[in-house]
């Protein structure tokens, strides 16, 4: 029964496939029969001819240009004449100023001298053994001074130490001739002796002297 169907199935398939084709044949034929008939006819009713070509119109002439009446310019005032006045600068001199004087401040004044101390109290001040007029002699007269005729009275100072020596001669006042200023103290120290000072309890003590030599030019 199966073996039956199947067969007539394949028939039934190749009856079908060979009507379609048929099918597709007329069609073709029937297409292009047509075709060419119609193209036939479409042909035979065109007509060829000459197809002249107008002349273009005559170009007209442009319209002669209108007189526009041509308005004048705007007249412009010229802008106002503006005067500025050019200053000159003032002239500016310049002052040099002399500058601030240099104030040198003053160094203050130097203390005065402490006063030397009290001289305590002596029971006898120092005392010459010799004369002082043999401390210096005419014959002790520096030669220099004589040449040069000086004269003078000079004034000394003497410390006495406690041996009776002088240890220090300074002139009080001047001759006004340094040669017999120079000699006095010199002879004097060399020739002056002294019973020294001593104070309250009898002890020997520095003391100073003082007095004047006269020097004298002698006669002859």
């Amino acid at each position: 029964m199966s073996y039956a169907d199947q067969k007539m199935s394949s028939g039934r398939i190749s009856a079908i496939v060979i009507v379609a084709l048929l099918h597709a044949l007329l069609g073709y034929a029937f297409v292009t029969g047509l075709a060419y008939n119609v193209v036939k006819q479409v042909a035979a009713d065109l007509k060829t001819f000459d197809v002249t070509e107008e002349p273009p119109p005559p170009e007209e002439p442009p319209p002669p240009p209108e007189d526009i009446p041509m308005e004048p310019p705007p007249v412009v005032s010229p802008p106002p004449i503006v005067r500025t006045n050019v200053v000159a600068p003032p002239i500016v001199r310049t002052v040099r100023e002399a500058p601030p004087p240099v104030i040198t401040p003053r160094a203050p004044p130097a203390p005065p001298p402490a006063p030397p101390p009290p001289k305590p109290k002596l029971a006898s001040g120092a005392t010459p053994r010799s004369n002082p007029g043999s401390w210096a002699t005419n014959d002790d007269y520096p030669s220099a001074a004589l040449r040069a005729e000086e004269e003078g009275v000079t004034g000394f100072r003497l410390t006495v130490g406690t041996d009776g020596r002088v240890s220090e001669c300074s002139v009080t006042s001047s001759s006004g001739s340094s040669t017999l200023d120079a000699a006095t103290c010199k002879l004097i120290t060399r020739r002056a002796r002294f019973t020294p000072a001593k104070d309250a309890n009898g002890n020997p003590v520095t003391d100073t002297y003082s007095n004047r030599i006269r020097w004298q030019i002698p006669e002859d």
